[in-house]
């Protein structure tokens, strides 16, 4: 199934615009058609976020903007106001934010006319995702959607502090990685061709590793657009091969092998996916509607797979626990606890508790990490500039005929 953004019109012969899954467009115009629609515009969902915002560049909320919409809008239902008068207060907290003031405007104007939130949100341009509106559905459904949106929010908070802290934790490798490459094309661009006149007018071999520096210095000199153009279609290649599914999934089952980065994406991917399950099965979604939903919040192939997999074991009688297990991807301590969450009948709590166990050992896993490459980097960047300086050195002392 694919997901598709339309634009119809209503059999009310107003103007509507959300997001289906269907096998493809003209099943979805089919379906729409059925239902009195008119459809004027069906194509295929652009992209996709971790934290539930998609849409048009105008459109699209902030991982900020959205956890500020839903935990003032949870705060205002949980003090007894109403809904409408909630977004109407909302409307005049965000005058300076003009995404989330016109959102909040449509959003009320639907909401007057009768429109559920979640129907409201959905009619959004593909805004927000399956997992939040189910959310908000769950919320409305069981007369608590104050309290589903504050946990809505914690998630959206924790979602994003573990987007960041991974995404903190490579700036400084990745400053260091870039300076080290910047010091040694520096001293091969302009410190060796100094001594190179100096080399060449002397008329004597010079030894091997000199010769090998100052090569390397020449053919940088003459071919630094190879090494561009080298770069350019290496990213091309590997954004060609991530954008098709067939070999995407064999680059996310590479990644995952990968010691230290494999452990971390891993312990992502856990506490990604333990704390989005508890969160949908703790507001009244089935077990098997909340596997579809987390299904479509992972982006590593190979994970989501394994999902679609334990999706159908559930549907044939087999605990969750046991069909994650058998595949051998996730962490064995997670899936035993899951397995004693389903025993005693408190899962929720039991993924929560997995959850927040796994955020931990990312943490732990990133600081293995940077502890393993930060020295790698500093002594590579030292042993390199240390040969350079040598070689230079020796051909020096070479030239002048000194000895020890």
């Amino acid at each position: 199934m694919t997901l598709f953004s339309y634009k119809a019109i209503n059999p009310a012969g107003e103007t509507e615009e959300g997001m289906r899954e269907a096998a493809d467009d003209k099943q979805l115009i089919s379906a729409l058609q059925t239902e009195g629609y008119i459809p004027i515009r069906v194509v295929p969902a652009s992209s996709r976020s971790f934290l539930g915002l998609t849409g048009n560049a105008s459109n699209k909320l902030t991982a900020k903007d959205t956890v500020f919409f839903t935990s003032e809008l949870a705060t205002l239902l949980e003090s007894g106001l109403p809904l409408d008068k909630s977004l109407t207060v909302m409307m005049e907290l965000t005058e300076d934010n003009d995404r989330l003031a016109k959102l909040l405007t449509k959003v009320l104007e639907k909401v007057k006319s009768g429109t559920s939130l979640a129907e409201a949100l959905e009619l959004q341009a593909g805004i927000f995702s399956k997992f939040y509106l189910n959310m908000i559905r769950a919320g409305e459904a069981g007369g608590s959607l104050g309290e589903v949106l504050a946990r809505l929010a914690e998630y959206l908070e924790r979602s994003q502090e573990l987007k960041e802290t991974v995404s903190t934790a490579l700036i400084y490798p990745t400053i260091l990685l870039v300076m080290s490459l910047a010091s040694v094309m520096i001293m091969l661009t302009f410190v060796v061709p100094q001594f190179t006149e100096m080399f060449e007018s002397a008329g004597k071999a010079l030894p091997i590793s000199t010769q090998v520096v100052v090569g390397m210095a020449e053919w940088l000199k003459n071919y630094w657009w190879l090494l561009l153009a080298m770069g350019f279609s290496g990213s091309a290649y590997m954004r060609h091969q991530l954008a098709n599914p067939i070999s995407k999934k064999i680059w996310d089952g590479y990644f995952l092998k990968l010691p230290l980065f494999g452990t971390i994406l891993i312990n992502k991917e856990t506490a990604n996916i333990t704390r989005t399950l508890g969160t949908l099965l703790g507001n009244g979604v089935s077990i098997i509607a909340a596997l579809v939903i987390v299904r479509e919040t992972v982006d590593n192939l190979v994970v989501a797979d394994t999902i679609a997999e334990a999706e159908e074991q559930l549907k044939q009688g087999r605990h969750l626990s046991d069909a994650l297990l058998e595949r051998g991807l996730f962490p064995k301590m997670a899936m035993q606890m899951i397995k004693m969450g389903e025993e005693t009948g408190r899962l929720e709590e039991m993924l929560l508790r997995v959850a927040a166990i796994y955020d931990k050992q990312l943490r732990v896993a990133i600081q293995r990490m940077l502890a393993f490459l930060e020295p790698l980097l500093i002594i590579s960047l030292g042993l390199i500039i240390a040969g350079i300086i040598v070689s230079i050195l020796l051909a020096i002392l070479s030239v002048n005929d000194l000895a020890f």
